[in-house]
């Protein structure tokens, strides 16, 4: 698998960055070359059916786990930062399971490992409900999808995937009946029986229900070297919402 990836600097610790759901690489651009000022050589990569990545194959975290496994591989890092957000954080506490003693420090970015219910069905219709191939702008799109997401935020994040074709009309830059299919995978929990003992750091929001206080001994069972750190006024997509913060918590980790 050749994963769709941007590279950022030239010298310094190898980082890799995975994003959420419905995301790609662009979201992070910005995060990434703040992080790569710092003394870092950060790739922003796509997951698989997502972006400019192959959108084939199965889509769950054991074959995410094993594609950032070949990346890793195939640019020849060695013990490398991983951060993930959202889905992304499940793709890189599942590498770190199955794969552990291969990179230096794990951060995951409002994500446990515990199982989460499918909660983006009405995304989903209403993303399955746009008729790329006859829309004329991103307006009637946006329009469209109004009726299902009332969230201004959300939508112009989804649509930062709708793109122009050449031949005419649009298309989405995420796999969107894969996703349809198998959401539920991306609910999935993260299983293990061997603890991971490399340094681990937790990022929550403090409006986001992703990351509860509950949860914290279930992440420490798998996790027991990990800390926890809530950015204040963030929701799910922190690194967005409160990016300087998110980058001073983060680099404080990084450098401790």
């Amino acid at each position: 698998m050749q994963l769709n990836y941007k590279k950022i600097g030239e010298t310094g610790k190898p980082l890799v960055i995975l994003h959420g759901v419905f995301g790609f690489l662009d979201n992070w651009l910005t995060i990434g070359k703040t992080i790569s000022e710092q003394g870092f050589i950060v790739y922003l990569v796509d997951q698989r059916h997502h972006g400019r990545s192959p959108h084939e194959g199965a889509l769950d975290f054991p074959t995410l786990a094993a594609d950032l496994k070949e990346f890793i591989e195939q640019q020849h890092l060695t013990s490398p930062i991983l951060i993930g957000h959202s889905m992304g954080g499940k793709t890189v506490m599942e590498y770190a399971v199955n794969y552990p003693d291969t990179f230096e420090k794990l951060v995951v970015v409002d994500i446990g490992p515990k199982q989460y219910p499918i909660h983006h069905t009405r995304l989903l219709q209403g993303l399955n409900a746009l008729p790329v191939e006859e829309i004329e702008n991103r307006q009637q799109a946006d329009d469209i999808l109004s009726t299902y997401e009332p969230i201004l935020s959300v939508r112009q994040f989804l649509l930062k995937n709708l793109y122009r074709k050449e031949e005419g009309g649009f298309d989405w830059r995420f796999n969107l009946p894969v996703l349809t299919r198998d959401m539920a995978n991306v609910g999935a929990p993260i299983r293990t029986t061997k603890p991971v003992e490399t340094s681990a750091l937790f990022i929550r929001g403090e409006k986001s229900d992703y990351v509860l206080d509950e949860d914290w001994d279930g992440i420490l069972k798998i996790f027991p070297n990990a800390k926890l750190e809530t950015i204040t006024n963030a929701g799910h997509w922190i690194q967005a919402e409160q990016p300087k913060a998110f980058v001073e918590c983060l680099l404080a980790y990084l450098n401790a």
